[in-house]
């Protein structure tokens, strides 16, 4: 499946869990709700997915974790707020770069109307072959030096 293909199963699953169950119940609870929805429909999902961060020398095995990632291609960061604030969008967009990922859905249950509380995260920073997707977490990993560089880019 493509990352729209993806994310279309993804808002879909999204709207009907709010539907039903209404906002403002905690985080963890959309979170595993939406990955069951989203495991009945034939998605792989992880849930807490560790992200690897290399800075300079030093390697964090977990240096953040995202919410869901779906068929280990896109990342959904899933709130349960008021209102989504500026620096959650900038989160995902870090999170993208990162992840070596490009799409991403901030969900915010908190909205009254689901429609109003996704947000779509484009990463155009990456290589257009989708078949590297799968194989990023592993090259940030080899490619990890002192000089904080990855597959002969600047990370970061």
């Amino acid at each position: 499946m493509t990352e729209n293909q993806i994310s279309k199963e993804v808002v879909d699953a999204a709207y009907k869990i709010h539907v039903q169950l209404g906002p403002g119940l905690f985080e963890s609870v959309y979170e595993s709700v939406l990955a069951y929805e989203l495991t009945r429909r034939g998605l792989q999902v992880v849930r807490q997915q560790p992200i690897p961060i290399c800075y300079m020398d030093l390697e964090f095995d977990a240096g953040f974790r995202a919410d869901l990632m779906v068929n280990d291609r896109v990342i959904v960061e899933l709130k349960s707020v008021e209102k989504v604030q500026p620096v959650h969008k900038k989160q995902l967009l870090t999170y993208l770069r990162l992840a070596d990922r490009r799409l991403g859905l901030l969900i915010n249950f908190g909205e009254e109307l689901i429609k109003d509380g996704i947000t779509r995260i484009a990463n155009q920073m990456l290589d257009n072959d989708p078949s590297v997707a799968g194989e990023a977490v592993e090259r940030r990993r080899i490619g990890c030096d002192e000089l904080g560089m990855v597959d002969g880019r600047e990370f970061g």
